[in-house]
């Protein structure tokens, strides 16, 4: 079901994330965006002399250390393989908002120097083939209505100069491989749109959400001179290119022919979010303007490459045709063909491939037990887990990785101490060493240890998760327990530094993010066990999880909260609703109503394959029901916080206000409180300290 929110890491959103919604779902700690320090943080400290030295005692993580936390992504290496451009982010509590800028910096030193200043928006960095010029997008702050437009900034000096003017703003783009030109993608504005200016502005509904206000327009392919002058359209028509909301992967990429004469992209049927399934792979031929598809599949096709020497394509495609499977990387030729899936002895959900230079290998990355993990796939032999150590690279439906033109790799990444950084590996068979420092002062901080915990769970599943322990854990004392439930379901707690459960223990809790069948760290079979069975084996799964933490000794069994966000929200209801362990419960944007997700959310129709079928189809309706938290709500006796964005596509609101009557028509402590936003969880700072202080104060008025 199309839901998504994770606890795995701290990360942001993509700043080209223009992503199509997968049926997979997607992440709450995806959808709270990271802040940062400001730059000079990457600069150390003067040494004392050794005399004058009187260290001070390291304190616990507080909620305003949230503010601190650099965000760093997109890294993409220089064709020379000397520098790396990417991109920084960090909070302007002021203005209530996540400042970013494009930073160069160079690989053997280590220095970085910015390449932007006081630019909002900015992303996407991209170089030129040639390396003397590096595109990005950014907001046009001139314009009467700012969009994302496309600069290109000469890297011998100069002032970036912008090159586009869509109406709707570019979604996404890249270089045409001689340099001279640059393809992107844009949506189209309304055929009616002198009418929607007189009101005459009905619109017919397709499988859009509920709070859409218009059709969802097409989005199309364009090409501009990489000096500037008018674009030219290549694609138009009823159909688009993916399209996608986030929180989510980015937008399928567009890729270039290494010959410069082919374009890949992904084409969907429809513009609506609901029909994000029916997706193609398609070829243009940029002369002509010839389209032909490159298999004969008629959906879930996306993340078209092509090979180094053109005559191949590696795409993204689910095990089996069946999206309740792991997402596996196939590879065909370019000529035509389904190709056949070249990573299924990895046998994890997989959501990034790149080639590496000889052709005949590639780059993937997905959930791998309680780590994200990389891998080095032959297109004939056996898989490569890459040496990471205890980094685990940047997860949000995407690996955020770049291979350069020698096989050399840069990528972003956390330790279960440090957020997220920038990382370089020489090759595949190096390991990684640490470029920037931006989050030293968190580092520094005394956090608690993160542990991987495993245990025999229900139905022969052998099942995994992490604990968090406070930072003056006494193992002779016990603690007051919070469960943090990932959502997704489609994703996984995993080892690396993550805010809220650090902020949650340093407060004295010992916090626990168990995975369920359903995530996607454990193999096809686990992460398909969901199918048609959304709460009852989840749940046991966690109720499993829990005996065997308490098996360790340390947890105040009756002192024990549960809480997620999305479909970890949807799990706390479930749990509430079948278990009365709970002395307090948090439920995020939480799925309480599998109808109301069918009918009135972003991926609406989607929810389908995560059941039988449509629920106006047979007797499927039963299973809905049966699987739907508020079936249960009568038996709920927990005290409830809800937290819940008035806008969110993703989870409606209307799910939280059933829940919030429910418990209140029976008399169970309960509080709600909804934020005047869009978006599945609050993309604000301000906000999203909000969320952090209320979810740990409930916490504390119960547990306490």
């Amino acid at each position: 079901m199309p839901i998504d929110q994770s606890n795995s890491s701290e990360r942001r959103i993509p700043d080209n994330a223009h992503a199509r919604v997968r049926s997979a779902c997607l992440p709450l700690f995806a959808a709270l965006i990271l802040t940062s320090t400001a730059l000079s943080a990457q600069t150390p400290p003067q040494t004392q002399p050794a005399a004058q030295q009187t260290p001070p005692q390291p304190r616990t993580i507080q909620l305003e250390d949230f503010a601190k936390i650099s965000s760093v992504n997109d890294p993409q290496i220089s064709p020379d393989g000397k520098s790396i451009a990417f991109v920084v982010s960090h909070t302007n509590l002021d203005q209530d908002r996540s400042d970013r800028e494009l930073l160069l910096i160079d690989i053997a030193t280590s220095v970085p120097r910015a390449l932007t200043h006081d630019r909002k928006g900015v992303g996407s960095p991209r170089w030129s083939p040639e390396g003397d010029r590096l595109a990005f997008e950014a907001i046009d702050t001139t314009a009467k209505d700012p969009k994302l437009q496309l600069y290109v900034l000469p890297m011998t000096g100069g002032e970036a100069r912008k090159l586009t003017d869509a109406p709707n703003g570019v979604e996404q783009f890249e270089w045409r491989p001689n340099g001279q030109e640059i393809a992107y993608v844009a949506s189209d504005e309304p055929e009616n749109k002198k009418e929607i200016e007189k009101h005459n502005d009905a619109f017919e509904v397709g499988d859009n959400d509920y709070l859409a206000k218009g059709p969802e327009t097409p989005s199309h392919l364009w090409i501009v001179a990489a000096e500037g002058g008018k674009p030219r359209r290549l694609t138009s028509g009823a159909w688009s290119l993916a399209k996608s909301a986030p929180p989510s992967s980015p937008a399928s990429p567009i890729n270039w022919s290494p010959d410069g004469k082919l374009l890949l992209f992904t084409r969907q049927e429809h513009p609506e979010f609901g029909d994000a399934d029916q997706t193609t792979l398609q070829i243009l031929d940029v002369e002509s303007g010839a389209i032909r598809k490159v298999t004969p599949h008629e959906k879930f096709e996306s993340y078209g490459l092509f090979s180094p020497d053109g005559s191949r394509i590696a795409y993204w495609y689910p095990r089996d045709a069946d999206p309740n499977n792991e997402n596996e990387i196939f590879v065909t030729q370019t000529s035509g063909g389904d190709g056949a899936s070249a990573t299924k002895a990895i046998d994890h959900n997989l959501f990034r491939v790149i080639w590496m230079p000889d052709g005949n290998s590639l780059l993937v990355g997905g959930h791998d037990g309680t780590q994200t993990s990389m891998w080095l796939q032959p297109l004939n032999g056996a898989p490569k887990k890459l040496a990471l150590g205890d980094v685990n690279p940047t997860w949000m439906f995407w690996i955020d990785a770049y291979v350069g033109r020698k096989g050399e790799i840069a990528f972003t990444g956390a330790t279960p101490t440090q957020p997220s950084e920038l990382y370089y590996m020489a090759s595949a068979n190096d390991t990684p060493r640490r470029l920037t420092n931006f989050n030293q002062s968190i580092a520094a901080l005394k956090l608690g240890k993160a542990e991987k915990l495993e245990w025999e769970g229900p139905d022969s599943f052998h099942e995994d998760g992490v604990v968090i322990y406070p930072p003056d854990f006494d193992k002779e004392r016990k603690y007051p327990l919070v469960l943090v439930i990932h959502g997704g379901p489609t994703a996984a707690s995993i080892t690396s530094f993550t805010f809220f459960p650090q902020f949650l223990a340093s407060r004295g809790y010992i916090v626990f993010s168990p995975n369920y069948r359903g995530s996607d760290n454990l193999g096809n079979v686990y992460q398909r066990a969901i199918w048609n069975d959304a709460g009852d084996g989840p749940g046991r799964d966690v109720i499993a999880g829990l005996d065997a933490l308490k098996k360790l000794g340390n947890i105040d069994e009756n002192n024990i909260g549960v809480s997620g966000w999305s479909y970890g929200g949807y799990m706390t209801s479930w749990l509430i609703g079948h278990y009365s362990i709970w002395k307090a419960a948090m439920a995020g944007a939480p799925v309480t109503d599998l109808y109301d997700e069918y009918n009135l959310s972003d991926g609406n129709v989607t929810t389908r394959y995560s059941f039988k079928g449509s629920p106006y189809v047979g007797d499927n309706l039963k299973d809905y029901r049966a699987q739907s938290p508020i079936t249960y709500a009568a038996k709920i006796k927990t005290p409830t916080l809800i937290l819940h964005d008035t806008g969110d596509a993703r989870v409606t609101i209307t799910q939280s206000y059933q829940l919030f009557h429910a418990l209140k028509d029976n008399n169970v402590p309960v509080k709600f409180f909804a934020y005047p936003v869009s978006g599945h969880s609050p993309g604000d700072p301000v906000r999203q300290m909000d969320v952090y202080k209320r979810w740990a104060d409930w916490m504390d008025q119960h547990l306490k």
